[in-house]
């Protein structure tokens, strides 16, 4: 893990909404862990194509999650990962 970690930034999931405003991600190699706390059943969108929705946190602070949409082919490869995964 140290080895993956090398030259990035740790911001956990309950830091993620204090950190936007205070840093520009874009510009830094940054990684987050997130366990799946609530999954929705897929839906469709607009256009026919079905989407799935994941509720993410990092099990500091159960109150802050993180929305996560999957689209296309990450949606058909991961829709079935089962809640509780990390």
């Amino acid at each position: 893990m140290d080895r993956k970690m090398a030259n990035r930034k740790l911001i956990r999931l309950s830091q993620l909404k204090s950190k936007l405003p205070a840093e520009n991600l874009e510009e830094i190699d940054w990684v987050t862990f997130g366990v799946i706390v609530k999954k929705i059943t897929p839906q469709s969108a607009n256009n026919g194509r079905t989407f799935s929705i994941w509720r993410l946190n990092d099990l500091r602070d159960l109150n802050q999650c993180v929305s996560l949409f999957l689209f296309g082919d990450v949606h058909k490869e991961h829709w079935k990962t089962d809640q509780g995964t990390v």
